[in-house]
């Protein structure tokens, strides 16, 4: 095989809850994470050795920045299967970005997943997903997610995984503030204040089996919002318009600065799109939910 496409979903959280600080430094965590159909492209084609990286970035905006070098995530995960199954060939990654990157959607792990799926196939390495997983686990903890993708539970650092049932397709608008948001200045400054609420994971986990959306949005809780938005009053801003304009919900994903909100419709989705980008000047998109990745 010489030429391989591969696509890699977006995220958002419907819960995210931090349980506390664990002996190797990593938070431990408590999450119901859910795919998009949002995605970013990775075409790879085998040659003969080294690797490349061609970026066209469809979303990038304002200070973001991402280099096609040795410190993009694809460009790692591709270095990582060389090393790993001792690979004598090499790779030409042309990467279309599509979610935008710092969002807390996933944007730089899902690459990374997409490529070392990319590499198993390309190079017919007959690898599971658990072992894709397990070398997922070494650039980042959300990266079997990733790989695995559609709803599932996440805990540990967040590489133990529960696959939950597959929720009917929802339509979700997405709105990024042209803000950045640290992560490690999220969890850090979460560590100093703590939650004044956390989220009920049995509860939302009941209503995915049933598969009921309007009880799964009345349970959404991120507990980083409550430092995030206090810096950020902007995500605030966000959430309220998203309701306004008829969102079942809406809440900030990850450590942000991305705010979803669930709609009933997708002409709902499609007005609540419209309104945002007449009263802000943030990047918004229109996507919905999907299962497991294929």
């Amino acid at each position: 095989m010489q030429l391989v496409t591969v696509h890699g979903n977006a995220k958002i959280n419907l819960t995210l809850d931090i349980l506390g600080t664990r002996p190797d430094g990593f938070h431990e965590v408590a999450m119901v994470m859910q795919s998009l159909a949002l995605h970013d492209t990775v075409e790879m084609e085998r040659t003969d050795g080294g690797i490349s990286l061609e970026l066209l970035a469809e979303n990038i905006y304002g200070g973001d920045t991402l280099e096609a070098d040795e410190s993009n995530l694809a460009w790692r995960a591709a270095a990582l299967m060389q090393a790993e199954y001792g690979l004598r060939g090499g790779v030409r990654m042309r990467l279309v970005k599509r979610i935008p990157i710092a969002a807390g959607l996933a944007g730089g792990s899902t690459d990374a997943a997409a490529v070392l799926r990319g590499m198993n196939e390309l190079y017919e390495l007959g690898l599971s997903e658990r072992e894709l997983c397990r070398q997922g686990e070494k650039l980042g903890s959300d990266i079997p997610f990733c790989i695995m993708g559609g709803t599932m539970l996440s805990t540990g650092r967040g590489e133990v995984l529960e696959r939950l049932p597959s929720l009917p397709e929802l339509p979700v608008v997405l709105a990024k503030p042209r803000i950045a948001v640290s992560t490690a200045w999220a969890y850090r400054t979460y560590d100093a204040v703590g939650a004044d609420r956390h989220p009920d994971n049995e509860a939302i986990q009941k209503e995915i089996v049933r598969g009921d959306w309007k009880a799964v949005s009345s349970l959404l809780c991120n507990v980083l919002e409550r430092v995030t938005i206090k810096k950020y009053e902007i995500i605030a801003d966000y959430e309220q318009l998203m309701l306004e304009h008829g969102a079942m919900a809406s809440m900030m994903s990850g450590s942000g600065p991305t705010v979803f909100g669930l709609a009933e419709s997708k002409e709902r989705a499609r007005a609540i799109a419209n309104a945002l980008r007449k009263e802000t000047d943030g990047e918004i998109f229109v996507t919905h939910t999907v299962g497991k990745t294929v």
